[in-house]
């Protein structure tokens, strides 16, 4: 079975291996994260040819998410590496503080966090296991009682709760790395803690201006992108629900909630979207996943997300290709369960604007009312593709292109699985026949089978599919 859900794996220590990454690759990655919180400009290109030399022996294409650090809202380093701190401790904050931190104070690397709080804010600390109350503000110290105490070591993250940090989503790390992204050609880019659609527009300009084509996606984990999802949306090509910092922010209760409403809106806008974060956490120390990862994974692919993604399990873990393919199994097993189309629904509410979205819509209704094997979709920029993986056709969908980055690219779509085909007539039904030949020689399809195709009468020309055909494979040769 052709999984429809695709997974994205970070890279890190124990995956750096050759070997391993290919193991991977097999096992079922379709998109490598390659975060740019850790390495120099030449690691990154370095990780980005290892990455495709990887796909090519394993015979896969593989797209590649650069992942931008983003602000450092985080405490300095300790004397002794860490504190551990009781419920009523007082505690400093301190902005100006150059060396390490003690028992009473530490510094940070966020200077303007005096200026964004007040009496009665609310910080948590590593991921939330800490919680301080602010009792005052002194020039650059922040005074602050343990509500909640705990271990707090060396470069631990702050959030403050319900959002109100101004720190700015881009950097200027990021603003170098958007540089390096371009040169390694990444095929997807991940902006963290964008507030607002301006941060996206901003990456997508330093993007251009470096000469890169990556896809902008959104890293959603502030509580102030979610008043102005849509704006954020409508700024980007994808979202990715980062229920991490999102989490401490709103509420561990909020985000199964707001899972689900992001996943619906993106889809909506015609958007991807990517579900990450502690997804099999136990992996990273353990041979098979708990029952509640199953099930959390499971639910993002019902909830109808384009991809599922591991962070730790696979960068660090001690089970990253086992991790992998327990993941691709969960998926398969979680799609069997949602194989009902509803292309018709869709088709009800939508209203077309564009002769390519129409014919791309078209051929998901005939493939729902035929015992159809597959949808082939002959494609320059990847926009048909799509517009189809936005449906649950039940249906695999090729999209068969002569463009190397619009193979990368489609590798996130859901339901979409790249295939490289160059036709050598500008006879579109020639290009037709080619195209359904190269299906059969791959194993794809079988002749007899009945397979919806879309194509542009102007063969090689980007946005002008016109033309939907219903075929039955090797009826062409028959007369």
């Amino acid at each position: 079975m052709l999984r429809r859900t695709k997974i994205v794996a970070t890279l890190g220590p124990a995956s750096s291996d050759q070997k391993v990454l290919e193991q991977m690759i097999r096992a079922g990655v379709d998109v490598v994260r390659m975060n740019f919180s850790h390495g120099t400009a030449q690691d990154h290109m370095a990780r980005a040819d290892k990455v495709r030399a990887a796909a090519k022996a394993a015979g896969r294409t593989i797209g590649i998410l650069a992942d931008l650090q983003g602000p450092k809202i985080r405490v300095r380093k300790f004397e002794n590496g860490k504190i551990e701190l009781n419920k009523g401790d007082a505690f400093i904050l301190d902005a100006s503080l150059d060396g390490l931190g003690n028992q009473q104070r530490v510094g940070l690397d966020y200077k303007e966090l005096p200026n964004d709080v007040e009496v009665g804010t609310v910080l948590l600390l590593n991921d939330g296991m800490l919680e301080f109350h602010v009792t005052g503000v002194n020039g650059t110290e922040v005074h602050c009682i343990v509500v909640r105490g705990g271990v707090l070591s060396n470069n631990k993250g702050i959030n403050r709760k319900g959002g109100g940090l101004t720190a700015p989503a881009l950097t200027d790390k990021d603003k170098e790395d958007i540089k390096t992204a371009a040169l390694i050609k990444a095929d997807y880019l991940a902006v963290s803690f964008p507030r607002s659609a301006d941060d996206m527009k901003m990456a997508r300009q330093l993007m251009l201006a470096a000469g890169g084509n990556s896809l902008l996606m959104a890293k959603i984990e502030r509580a102030e992108a979610i008043p102005v999802l849509g704006e954020i949306i409508d700024a980007c090509d994808a979202i990715m629900v980062a229920r991490g910092d999102l989490s401490v922010e709103v509420g561990d209760a909020a985000v199964p909630g707001l899972q689900k409403k992001m996943i619906k809106m993106a889809r909506a806008k015609n958007k991807l979207v990517i579900t990450a974060t502690q997804m099999m956490e136990s992996m990273i120390t353990n041979p098979i996943p708990t029952r509640a990862e199953v099930s959390d994974v499971a639910n993002a692919v019902l909830d109808g997300t384009d991809a599922v993604m591991l962070s730790a399990e696979t960068a660090v873990g001690d089970y990253p290709v086992e991790t992998v393919e327990a993941m691709a199994r969960i998926c398969i097993s979680a799609e069997e369960e949602t194989e009902d189309s509803s292309a018709d629904r869709r088709l009800d509410h939508n209203k077309f604007t564009r002769v390519d979205q129409s014919i791309a819509m078209s051929a998901l209704y005939a493939a729902s009312h035929f015992k159809v094997k597959a949808i082939v979709a002959l494609t320059q920029s990847g926009s048909t593709a799509l517009w189809m993986s936005r449906v649950n056709a039940g249906t695999p969908i090729f999209a068969m292109t002569p463009m190397e980055a619009t193979l990368s690219k489609v590798t996130l779509f859901s339901g979409v699985h790249p295939i490289a085909f160059t036709s050598n007539s500008k006879d579109y039904s020639v290009t037709l026949r080619q195209a359904e030949d190269e299906l059969a020689r791959l194993g794809m399809v079988e002749e007899g089978d009945l397979i919806v195709m879309t194509v542009g009468e102007s063969i090689g020309m980007t946005g002008h599919t016109n033309t939907m055909k219903i075929v039955r494979v090797g009826d062409y040769r028959k007369n």
